[in-house]
């Protein structure tokens, strides 16, 4: 792969977004209020019966680690929908740039946002709440590696759905994030859930991870069990990921072939 192919996508995105810094409201903001709205609840349901539950910092570590996770997906979609937007997605290919490299750009572009993200939610939420992002150490790394991977993977999925249906199925990607956390336990243990859909949830990797967080954050201790979890859940993350660059590659040449890709354009709308 070029380099400087991969790093043109990059700079396209920041450029735009420095060109119209309302952008960057859009795309921090509504982070930023579930962490304070999440923030207050768990506040809240701490002062029910003296609890010694740690509400807030099981809660404001799974949204910080979803919101994440989240940023990531949906930067890789908007990425490629502002391609799709100022129809310059054909002209892309008209180049000598490479689907990979598309790729990766775009991946680079949502990997700096999702980061930059990560950091304010760090912020208000020490700041806002007292919550210490670090408290469970370098057990944290497993985590966002495996989140960060999964959210690469249903990024490149939700862009080749869109690349696939056109345009207007860009409103299936949105819920994406919302439908993942049901199954994910974000917010409760997957046993929570109904025995069929906790199969469901057994195949998805971010269940391995919030799972995860919530018995090092109730016994304190990493134990070996939760080690296979988190290699169980990493293994997953990566299949995903090859899995949607097969699906994307598949897609693309299905529109390159049928000359599709030559009118994938706004005026599909």
């Amino acid at each position: 792969m070029n380099l400087s192919r991969i790093y043109s996508i990059f700079i396209r995105q920041y450029y735009l977004i420095k060109g119209n810094p309302v952008r960057v409201v859009g795309i921090f903001l509504w982070i930023v209020l579930d962490l304070i709205q999440w923030g207050f609840i768990s506040k809240y349901l701490s002062t029910f019966g003296q609890a010694t539950f740690g509400f807030i910092n099981v809660i404001l570590g799974a949204i910080i680690l979803f919101e994440f996770m989240s940023r990531v997906q949906t930067g890789i979609m908007t990425t490629f929908l502002e391609d799709i937007w100022s129809q310059n997605f054909f002209n892309f290919f008209a180049s000598p740039l490479k689907v990979s490299e598309y790729l990766a750009g775009m991946v680079l572009s949502s990997s700096a946002l999702g980061l930059i993200g990560l950091g304010i939610l760090i912020i208000i939420a020490g700041l806002g709440f007292g919550y210490n992002f670090f408290l469970i150490g370098l057990s944290l790394l497993p985590f966002l590696f495996i989140l960060f991977i999964f959210g690469i993977a249903m990024g490149i999925f939700v862009t080749a759905m869109i690349f696939r249906l056109g345009p207007a199925a860009e409103w299936l990607g949105w819920p994406i994030p919302f439908i993942l956390s049901i199954f994910s336990g974000v917010f409760y243990p997957i046993s929570t859930l109904p025995a069929p859909l906790q199969y469901l949830a057994k195949i998805l990797p971010p269940a391995y991870v919030f799972d995860s967080l919530r018995a090092i954050m109730g016994t304190g201790k990493f134990s070996s069990t939760l080690a296979f979890n988190l290699i169980m859940g990493g293994i997953l993350a990566i299949a995903y990921l090859f899995l949607m660059y097969y699906f994307f590659l598949r897609v693309y040449r299905r529109n390159l072939k049928s000359g599709s890709i030559a009118r994938f354009s706004a005026e599909q709308y």
